[in-house]
């Protein structure tokens, strides 16, 4: 018999009949879906994207299908995920009562209003910041004389990387954050939060199985700057007494939500142990050094959880330090010229605060991660946060 080469289309058909699940749809088409895609693709999972920006990153791995196509879409795939809480939730919900989400829409609605997620903490006896809604100016002054000053005010839905957002400080920056922010009321409330004075700002990732088992990753301390994530420490040091906390924290919501997939919860570390800042229903950016630096990615499990697969070690392969590549790329060859040097670039144009790529910090002798941590962020043209 000749040889015949085999499509794709046939190579799934034909050696991946076992699988429960052959093709997944993404909801968007960023660099995270980007990475999911890559860690499907050894499980024989290929993914297709709904997402209307035709240059999107996922196009390199898979179909991509317009919002015009959404019916297209739907039929095209054994179970849906998502990739940023922003996905309407109306699309979600026609996907979940179809084939089937993960994680489920509501995770999806708590996560896009700030105040459906800290009402959830507090319903769940997570701790969080002191907070008010604030629909009109009036109640923009009450909150401020009952949380006091600073406070944060915040839109509850749409902003992400620090967007949205405005810092009072004193009673001269009320009336300026109310122009800048006050319109958003007309669709739903502010949220005004307490300051809280914290010694560094940590995440813990979990996934949950169809079945019910969780795992957790380490805890990893973040560093932002001006609202967008410049690097993560993995493991956080001396987090040792606040584990526990974390992880029953993250449980609370995984079995409250009947959550399916990675969750993320980002938290403040302070004096009196962990407060909960605000949750992301997919995979994180505080979650890509997992790539190399544990034993299964945050990527694959997720797509192990979708696809109801047995779900992966999440223990740490070594120490690593994750740093965001934003708005500039650097040599991409002096980089990797460097010892456990980790590159992965987004196929993202350059521009101003845009995260286009990442690096992995590995090195084979790990008493020098530091060392190389300081050779990378030198060749980078944007230090911003990492100095």
């Amino acid at each position: 018999m000749p040889n015949t080469p085999i499509s794709i289309a046939n190579f799934y058909s034909v050696n991946h009949s076992k699988h429960p699940v052959k093709t997944i749809g993404i909801l968007g088409g960023g660099q995270l879906g980007l990475m999911l895609a890559q860690s499907a693709l050894p499980l024989g999972i290929r993914c297709v994207f709904l997402e209307d920006a035709p240059n999107c990153p996922a196009r390199l791995l898979g179909k991509v299908y317009s919002t015009e196509q959404f019916d297209e879409f739907a039929k095209a795939c054994d179970t849906y995920t998502l990739e940023f809480e922003n996905t309407p939730l109306g699309s979600a919900k026609v996907l979940e009562q179809t084939v089937g989400l993960f994680p489920p829409a509501h995770a999806l609605f708590i996560a896009q209003d700030r105040l459906n997620e800290k009402n959830l903490f507090n319903e769940l006896k997570i701790n969080t910041v002191p907070f008010l809604a604030v629909g009109t100016f009036d109640e923009l002054e009450t909150a401020c004389d009952k949380l006091g000053l600073p406070l944060v005010l915040k839109t509850t839905r749409g902003g992400y990387d620090g967007k949205g957002q405005f810092v009072i400080r004193s009673e001269n920056d009320i009336k300026t954050a109310w122009d800048e922010l006050g319109k958003a009321c007309e669709t739903a409330p502010l949220i005004a939060e307490g300051f809280i004075n914290f010694n560094r700002e940590v995440s813990i990732i979990a996934v949950r199985s169809k079945q019910g088992e969780i795992r957790y990753y380490p805890l990893v301390e973040n560093v932002h700057h001006n609202g967008i994530l410049a690097k993560t420490e993995a493991p956080a040091p001396n987090v040792d007494n606040l584990t526990e906390q974390a992880q029953n924290n993250i449980k609370k919501l995984l079995e409250h939500l009947n959550y399916v997939g990675v969750l993320t919860l980002e938290l403040f570390v302070t004096d009196n142990g962990l407060i909960a800042n605000e949750i992301a229903p997919r995979v994180h950016n505080s979650g890509h050094w997992s790539i190399e630096g544990a034993v299964c990615s945050q990527f694959e499990n997720h797509m192990r959880a979708v696809a109801g697969l047995p779900l992966g070690d999440t223990c740490i392969v070594k120490p690593s330090v994750m740093l965001n590549i934003i708005g500039e790329y650097p040599n991409i060859s002096d980089v990797l010229a460097l010892d456990g040097v980790h590159y992965h670039g987004y196929d993202k144009e350059e521009r101003h605060g845009r995260k286009i790529a990442h690096i992995t910090v590995m090195p084979s002798d790990s008493e020098k991660l530091t060392e190389t941590v300081e050779k990378v962020v030198g060749l980078l043209p944007n230090k911003l946060g990492l100095l």
